[in-house]
């Protein structure tokens, strides 16, 4: 039978972290031949409370050293629009690696390699680094995942399956990000397992994962847990249902379940410290809050505008910079596959076109209507960094306010990271 554990840290997080592992046998068991732990954390972005605590990280790499292993790799490639480097240096990642000696990854520097996802039968491209250490050598390394304990504006939730997209280049990750991204999470999810994973719930976001700033008291839910297990699977079934979501509810793990490399039943899952589960379990909800400027008007396609993809890519975007960075509006997006040319007749500049399906139908006549000038186009079906550069500039935003450090600063680790052969898809106005 699986099992999943639950540990309250307000009494020491250390402490909390080995009851956790103690649990499954301890660190001794869980190591493998090659003395190497590889640590892929939830580093999305920086903006607070989206990335997991650098203080659990810690504790997790400190837990292992003292059970004997010989190297500790913390990995991550972050969203789009952003480079690791800097995310690690803002959120304290770096320093906590520096002070534990844990050895920080950037994957968007390393190679690439392809790997096939079976039932969307095509390939992406995953790093070198993960495909040498996490699949070619899966036998021989430990691999750990740390996710924080979110709800998802795409994807419901965002556990540790989908803490696994991060192992893709980010260039790869816009294809399908669409109607197919839960199937392209549960085959990433096929190709390889964590051998454990540990979820971050010292706090939980509401309203999906990117919560702004404003709306804090409504969307961050001090938790004050953590919970894990050696089976992906359940831990990510149990930590759904933690935030109030049935297996049918979360598309990626309901497909996950069929390739039956963990257990998907919540009732054939052992859930130790059950009070804690039951005490602290909440109803979430993973729609957005929808705080748009008044005057931004948005016109979505009525045959297809996914909700994966440019509807709350987009969306997502244009609250988190209207609540936080008082981004103004006066202009139009165009998202989806079927608008109605009567919304788009008499369409004043300027205008967003989210996505290659609005981009394909009105992007040549718009051109022609009302210049290159006006427009701006976001690519594929997820292209953050294209979003991020269309909607800043029409809600009035320097980009320098989007980064929490010092320009210089910024620029040095930005220059670092191309120096390293960074493959990270980041907006133009954000590189100078």
């Amino acid at each position: 039978m699986a099992k999943v554990a639950f540990q309250d840290v307000t009494q020491g997080l250390g402490q909390a972290v080995s009851l956790i592992f103690d649990s499954f046998g301890g660190g001794k068991k869980l190591l493998k031949r090659s003395g190497k732990v590889f640590i892929k954390i939830n580093g999305v972005d920086f903006k607070p409370h989206v990335y997991t605590s650098p203080e659990i990280v810690g504790s997790v790499v400190r837990y292992f050293f003292d059970q004997g292993a010989r190297q500790v790799y913390v990995i991550e490639n972050s969203t789009q629009g952003n480079i690791t480097r800097l995310v690690f240096e803002i959120t304290g990642m770096k320093e906590m690696c520096r002070k534990t000696g844990a050895i920080p990854v950037y994957l968007d520097e390393t190679g690439e390699m392809p790997m096939y996802l079976p039932g969307l039968e095509r390939f992406v491209e995953i790093s070198d680094f993960v495909h040498e250490h996490l699949i070619r050598n899966r036998n021989e390394n430990l691999y750990l995942s740390i996710p924080k304990l979110k709800s998802h504006s795409m994807t419901t939730v965002t556990l540790g399956i989908k803490n696994q997209l991060g192992l893709v280049h980010q260039m790869s990750r816009i294809a399908d990000h669409n109607f197919n991204l839960h199937q392209k999470l549960a085959d990433i999810f096929a190709n390889v397992q964590p051998d454990f994973t540990l979820v971050d719930g010292l706090e939980a976001t509401n309203y999906g994962h990117y919560p702004p700033l404003a709306q804090k008291e409504r969307c961050v839910v001090p938790l004050d847990v953590i919970l894990g297990g050696d089976d992906p699977l359940a831990v990510d079934v149990v930590g759904a249902r933690f935030l109030g979501f049935d297996l049918e509810e979360v598309e990626h793990l309901r497909l996950s379940a069929k390739y039956k490399t963990g257990e998907s039943h919540f009732d054939q899952i052992e859930i130790e410290n059950r009070d804690l589960f039951e005490e602290r379990k909440q109803q979430f909800t993973w729609a957005l809050l929808e705080l748009f400027p008044k005057d931004v008007a948005i016109i979505r396609g009525k045959e297809r505008c996914c909700t994966e993809g440019c509807k709350r890519n987009t969306e997502a975007v244009l609250e988190v910079f209207a609540q936080d960075f008082g981004g103004t509006g006066g202009f139009t997006i165009l998202m989806g596959k079927g608008i109605d040319p009567e919304e788009v007749a008499n369409l004043k500049a300027p205008v967003h076109i989210a996505g290659d399906c609005a981009i394909q139908e009105w992007y040549p006549e718009l051109l022609g209507r009302l210049g290159k000038k006006n427009l701006t186009i976001s690519p594929g079906c997820n292209n953050l960094a294209a979003t991020i550069d269309g909607l800043a500039r029409w809600m009035r935003i320097s980009p320098l306010k989007l980064v929490p450090v010092n320009p210089f600063k910024s620029m040095k680790l930005l220059l670092q990271a191309k120096f390293h052969g960074t493959s990270a898809n980041i907006p133009p106005l954000i590189r100078f």
